[in-house]
């Protein structure tokens, strides 16, 4: 019986070696992730709970705190839905420059942040591309908090494709075939057979293309125009606060943003195993 016991837990394994590759893992999460974040809880907590919530209650940093989040919300949503359209195009239709496209998609990837900012600025400036067109209908893009949402949507669209991607190009187009058979409408189809299939890779592709917003710094600097409680954004806050030499508010600052957007990621994954206990087979 104990031998019968000793032999389950043994599974069986391409890379051999299960202590030390966890102790591997370990000491690699705690050097590159762990100790870092420690580090700043650390700094954080020197200050006390009253130092620590007259700095992040500041209206200056509430007011970074809500146009970082709240537009990186909106920018990850917006994500979502072009990004399931954009994977569905790609995996489901063959056209000309289908490759080519597909490759577009990785571009913010690649591109450094600086020079997409840069260049999201130049093309929705008031004398821009874009902006020349829009601004005669009196929308301003550039140096307003609707340019930080298209620099936010421009860095997160992939994130949302690549996760979702490979789920639709994996799913089996006879389950489609056999709810049709069975009298469901292409919407029906959609909503009750597809989409709680993708759901968990939905939200993945959320998780991570709000997680990359929140953080963002160099395409959102330069569109944004950077005013204070109108469009400057929390790790603007955050660099100021260092170049000001005042580590206390910067550390503050950044334990905020860690704590909300730790809360927001692990209700996300929450959402997600319960989506797969419900739908599992």
């Amino acid at each position: 019986m104990a031998g019968g016991h000793g032999l389950a837990l043994k599974r069986p394994s391409a890379i051999p070696g299960f202590g030390l590759a966890l102790g591997f893992t370990l000491t690699y999460l705690s050097l590159i992730v762990l100790i870092p974040l420690a580090a700043l809880m650390f700094k954080t907590a020197s200050l006390g709970f009253s130092g620590f919530w007259e700095i992040v209650t500041a209206p200056r940093t509430l007011a970074a705190l809500r146009v970082s989040f709240v537009i990186s919300f909106i920018a990850a949503s917006i994500n979502v839905v072009f990004g399931v359209i954009v994977a569905w195009v790609l995996i489901r239709y063959r056209f000309p420059g289908r490759r080519l496209l597909d490759a577009f998609v990785d571009l913010p990837f690649a591109l450094p942040t600086a020079v997409a900012g840069i260049a999201l600025t130049a093309i929705y400036a008031r004398n821009g591309w874009l902006g020349a067109l829009l601004d005669p209908f009196g929308i301003k893009i550039a140096y307003t908090p609707w340019g930080i949402g298209v620099a936010l949507v421009f860095i997160g669209l992939p994130f949302v494709v690549r996760t979702v991607q490979p789920v639709l190009e994996d799913f089996e187009r006879e389950i489609e075939e056999a709810a049709a058979s069975l009298g469901a409408s292409r919407r029906q189809t959609v909503f009750r057979v597809m989409l709680p299939a993708l759901m968990p890779a939905i939200l993945t592709g959320f998780a991570l293309a709000f997680a990359r917003a929140v953080g963002e710094y160099g395409s959102v600097i330069f569109i944004a125009g950077n005013i204070p409680f109108v469009s400057e954004i929390a790790p603007l806050l955050i660099v100021i606060r260092l170049e000001e030499f005042n580590y206390a508010q910067a550390t503050a600052i950044a334990a905020a943003m860690l704590m909300i957007a730790f809360t927001v990621i692990f209700l996300i994954n929450l959402i997600q195993a319960w989506q797969r206990r419900r739908f599992a087979p």
